[in-house]
């Protein structure tokens, strides 16, 4: 945490420097670093290798298939340690490492929890899955022997057709969206840290949506609120039971982006039609169901305001919320002509379920001409549901309609039994809508900003020359120690912003433990000729 902090490298040289030549007296002795530093070079190199022993025990005992990483293994060999990674021994290591991360990283979290710094944050948060390389190279087919890094694989950003060698990290970011009754009228977004949330490393496309919510379950037990959780497309294509169903349950809404092949009509329930991601009413036009199926991006982003007009032209159609989520993620949603303020007018609804009758007859309603809003719930103004002509001739009973038609409301469940696709694609904003665009952009604009910070030029977690040790534990333990400076920083940065405070004086005594360890703020110089720094 030091090396991080003072030069941005998760090395054991820079370590080793900083603990035996650059720490005041009281850290020394906090720490039991001996009082003087090592004046021979037998003694600096037995002095580093003390560091690369701690570090080798830690990984030692956090690892479920320790291999000599020192030399390439046969493919055979390799296959052996790497599926040990997927056994129930290996997935208990796996899941000790994650929570020994997310424990890192949620330090910084808790201490601006503490100070109340995190009170105007309302709860939104973005998931991500960013690179990072590794040093050693991939398998090679040529003299068939594997990766050093048994667990890697190729990472595929969005919209490349070339990979990256190495892991992926999911990360989770404090965001907030541009929507609510301050939004609407210009106020300024809410001051808190755009912490980092959560981290989980792990092999490239593998475990996508298990480690985000294994990230938003650690989250959980800090008793923040909930509000919407903002993914890209990798998340969507998870499997619901293993990402939509239990982000659900956890009592976040989802706003979520498609790929040109799951755009248009994705599914029903109960007689409505799943559109983008909105169940709507059965009769809805086809041209509006349809306007964004089979669009490649390239198209979709030429023609992206041409489809705002035909959005706008389908959210009366849209089912309308009458009851929020349960416990369990369940909706209650009702058809749009159905309740005080109908969106649509639909013959059906009028002759299956008829306004009652009151002795004076209907009431007249008064239009005012001037007001915009009273023009647009008149009934003149609303779209007309074209039913099938044969059901003006014959019509059905009510038990032979489908369930929104007949009913009051449906029920709608996370899960979604027996329709997957319900399951997988439904979110809680329409796609595309004003609404979706200020909820869904302004967060992954910060999971983007978060990966900048991240990776920028004073600490970059994806240069691997930063963290220059192999194996799956080892990263993990180094990009969190990376990631927890990083949500020091931010907080620093933050704090120094508002009040002229720095965090720094405190940060390490919350993370430590330490109240007496003090570190000088411009580091000592080292005589590199006497002091040779051990660098194997």
């Amino acid at each position: 945490m030091l090396a991080v902090y003072y030069t941005g490298r998760a090395t054991v040289s820079d370590a080793w420097q900083i603990l035996h030549f650059r720490l005041q007296p009281a850290a020394r002795a906090w720490l039991g670093i001996p009082e003087l530093p090592p004046s021979t070079a037998r003694a600096c190199i037995a002095a580093s290798r003390r560091l690369y022993r701690g570090l080798d025990r830690i990984t030692t005992a956090l690892d479920p298939a320790r291999c000599d990483r020192r030399r390439r293994l046969d493919q055979a060999e390799a296959d052996i340690h790497s599926a040990v990674w997927e056994e129930a021994a290996g997935r208990t290591a796996a899941n000790r490492l994650q929570r020994l991360a997310n424990d890192l990283v949620l330090v910084p979290v808790r201490l601006a929890q503490q100070r109340g710094y995190m009170r105007h944050w309302a709860g939104d948060v973005g998931v991500d899955a960013t690179s990072i390389p590794v040093l050693a190279k991939p398998d090679s087919d040529y003299s068939g022997t594997a990766s050093v890094e048994i667990t890697a694989g190729w990472h595929f950003s969005g919209g490349s057709d070339k990979g990256i060698f190495g892991y992926s990290a999911s990360l989770l970011v404090a965001a907030h969206s541009r929507t609510g009754e301050g939004a609407a009228k210009g106020r300024r977004a809410p001051s808190y840290p755009q912490l980092c949330l959560g981290l989980s490393l792990d092999t490239p496309t593998v475990r996508t949506g298990d480690n985000a919510v294994t990230m938003l379950k650690h989250l959980a037990e800090l008793r923040l609120p909930t509000a919407t959780c903002a993914a890209d497309r990798a998340y969507t294509g998870c499997s619901p039971e293993n990402f939509q169903v239990p982000v659900r349950r956890l009592g976040y809404r989802l706003a979520l982006d498609y790929k040109a092949a799951d755009r248009g009509i994705q599914g029903s329930w109960q007689g409505a039609v799943l559109i983008d991601g909105s169940l709507a009413c059965p009769h809805i036009p086809n041209a509006l169901a349809q306007a964004t199926h089979g669009m490649d991006d390239k198209t979709f982003r030429r023609r992206f305001d041409d489809l705002k007009l035909v959005v706008a032209e389908r959210l009366p159609y849209f089912l309308k919320l009458k009851q929020n989520a349960d416990a369990r993620g369940t909706v209650r949603l009702q058809c749009p002509a159905a309740g005080p303020s109908p969106s649509v007018n639909c013959p059906r609804r009028e002759r299956l379920r008829p306004a009652r009758p009151t002795a004076s007859g209907p009431p007249q309603p008064v239009i005012k001409l001037a007001d915009r809003r009273s023009r647009a719930s008149h009934t003149s103004a609303r779209p007309t549901i074209q039913l099938p002509d044969r059901e003006w001739a014959d019509p059905p009973g009510k038990e032979a309609m489908p369930a929104v038609c007949g009913a009051s409301a449906i029920s709608v469940p996370a899960d979604a039994a027996g329709d997957l696709k319900n399951a997988k694609f439904r979110q809680d904003s329409h796609y595309l809508s004003p609404t979706w665009e200020h909820i869904y952009k302004p967060i992954r604009s910060h999971n983007e900003g978060l990966n900048g910070r991240l990776k920028g030029a004073d600490m970059d977690i994806g240069n691997p020359m930063h963290r220059r040790v192999h194996g799956q534990v080892a990263q993990t333990i180094l990009i969190a120690i990376m990631v927890t400076i990083g949500n020091l920083d931010i907080l620093e940065t933050w704090l120094y912003e508002r009040t002229g405070n720095r965090l720094c004086d405190t940060a390490f005594e919350s993370i430590a433990t330490a109240p007496d360890c003090e570190l000088s703020s411009v580091p000592a110089p080292i005589d590199m000729g006497r002091h040779p720094p051990a660098t194997f």
